[in-house]
């Protein structure tokens, strides 16, 4: 009977095994395949000067004082004129505040036009940490093959790029067939609202659509995803929301010599708890959406077990969630995330406070609304004495954009020639883009910065030492060259998109 027994349960355990392979086995790769892009003659070295020049224009965002990097953005149009005589020739341009929109008419009236985002503006430095710096933040250097500075990756390093790739195309002779805008912002780190905002106000008064719109976002990953074999290039289709929730709770003020006798009587009492609570119960979190898409994409290129894993799914989709819901940056993938960033409560040590107060930062999944995460909030709560009210300006998640389209498939195409043998996939941008006002007036809106990253590399995000690598500059400038033939070039029968061979 044991016998039989443990014979039948290693035959199951066979059979498991086998349909684990099997299915692993039938999962087939989903990369376009096309030939790396031929060489293409750049000036290298006068494009790192360009950039150099564009950091050390101090285009600082600042809530407090807008006017204070004036003479900053006065200096980096200047650059640009100088640097980018065909552009301001040829195209025409329109100032939007500090926003600059650029518009090169195609000749096919017909055609929806394309967008191209990068922004102008920089974060500040942190005071005191300036000394920290390899290179001065603001001194645009040049030094062991990179281009140091604010602003050199975030997010210059993409504007200057596209005005090197049009520019090349404007001294060839290329002529448009669709019309190409470039929307260079001049305050999207402080939401975008003077600057893209506007300028999508813009567009809709003039009943222009796009076909799609490209902005700054993922990046071509190196070494990041483990048991990928090579550098995975996450293109992304959709871009979480932002919410802001203040708690409150208000109680009698007293001496603290005499505190309540009931505990959690005090606001600090009943603060305390609530936000423990929100911490301790986050929003569910899974693969679904746009996670479940990268993974789908990803799965057929992976190695050893983490192929098994992710082609496994209908199996092991617990173990997976469990792995991914550990680590903050993949748990920021699969679930709107909680945040406790302030609290503020009393103002001397032998008073008991009449008022504590805290801001919980919310990162709103695609498909998690304002709503429905101010009533996961008040249930968790779950109590009446503690006021709960959005601050700020919310941004819901946006529309998820299709993977099919023929934009989506310029972008990959383009990806896989200028990054040879890189595994293409759609992502999930986690912070916030200009591109999040463009949903109203495109078909589809993407976020990729064609950028090879590290995991060393993302501290340098708003960070010390931000820098880019001239051998990087180059790659990007090869990327928007070929990405404006295959979505602006002539058309070949029947491969919508797909533009001329340089």
């Amino acid at each position: 009977m044991i016998k039989r027994a443990l014979l039948g349960l290693a035959g199951l355990v066979l059979l498991l095994v086998l349909a684990l392979a099997g299915n692993t086995l039938r999962q087939r790769s989903v990369q376009i395949a096309v030939a790396p892009l031929p060489p293409l003659a750049i000036d290298t070295e006068a494009a790192a000067q360009s950039l150099a020049a564009a950091v050390r224009a101090r285009t600082i965002s600042g809530l407090l004082d807008p006017e204070a990097s004036a003479a900053g953005f006065e200096a980096l149009h200047a650059h640009l004129r100088e640097r980018y005589p065909l552009v301001h020739q040829r195209l025409q341009l329109e100032t939007i505040g500090r926003t600059l929109v650029y518009t090169w008419p195609g000749r096919d009236a017909k055609a929806r036009p394309v967008a191209w985002l990068a922004h102008q503006d920089v974060v500040p430095v942190a005071p005191g940490t300036e000394g920290l710096w390899s290179q001065p933040p603001f001194e645009g250097r040049i030094d062991g093959g990179f281009v140091w500075g604010r602003g050199a990756w975030d997010n210059k390093g993409n504007l200057i790029a596209q005005l090197e790739a049009v520019e090349m195309h404007l001294k060839a002779g290329f002529q448009p067939d669709r019309t190409l805008v470039l929307v260079f912002g001049h305050d999207e780190e402080i939401s975008g609202r003077e600057g893209a905002l506007k300028a999508v106000q813009k567009f809709q008064q003039r009943q222009m659509r796009f076909e799609y719109v490209l902005d700054e976002g993922l990046l071509v990953t190196e070494g990041i995803l483990v048991g990928a074999p090579a550098p995975v290039a996450l293109i992304g289709v959709a871009e979480k929301g932002y919410l802001t929730l203040k708690l409150t709770a208000s109680a009698t003020p007293g001496h603290s010599s005499m505190p309540p006798a009931k505990p959690g009587s005090t606001a600090i009492g009943m603060l305390a708890p609530a936000l423990a609570r929100l911490e301790q119960q986050p929003l569910p979190g899974g693969i679904r959406g746009v996670a479940a898409q990268m993974l789908a994409a990803v799965a057929p290129e992976m190695t050893g077990l983490q192929r098994v894993a992710l082609s496994n799914l209908w199996l092991l989709r617990p173990l997976v969630e469990r792995q991914l819901l550990s680590v903050p940056s993949t748990t920021a993938l699969l679930r709107t995330t909680t945040s406790l960033t302030v609290f503020n409560a009393g103002n001397k040590e032998n008073v008991l406070p009449g008022k504590a107060e805290a801001l919980v930062n919310f990162r709103l999944l695609p498909g998690d609304t304002e709503a429905s995460v101010t009533a996961h909030v008040k249930a968790v709560v779950a109590d009446d004495r503690i006021a709960v009210e959005p601050i700020g300006t919310p941004s819901e998640a946006s529309v998820v954009s299709a993977t099919d389209s023929a934009g989506f498939r310029q972008i990959e195409s383009t990806v896989r020639e200028v990054f040879p043998g890189s595994i293409v996939a759609p992502g999930l941008m986690l912070a916030a883009t200009d591109a999040r006002h463009f949903g109203a007036v495109a078909d589809a809106v993407y976020r990729f910065s064609p950028v090879r990253a590290s995991s060393a590399d993302l501290t340098r995000f708003h960070g010390t030492d931000e820098r880019l690598a001239v051998t990087h500059l180059a790659e990007m400038i090869r990327f928007y060259h070929r990405l404006l033939q295959r979505s602006a070039g002539p058309t070949s029968p029947g491969r919508p998109g797909q533009g001329p061979t340089p």
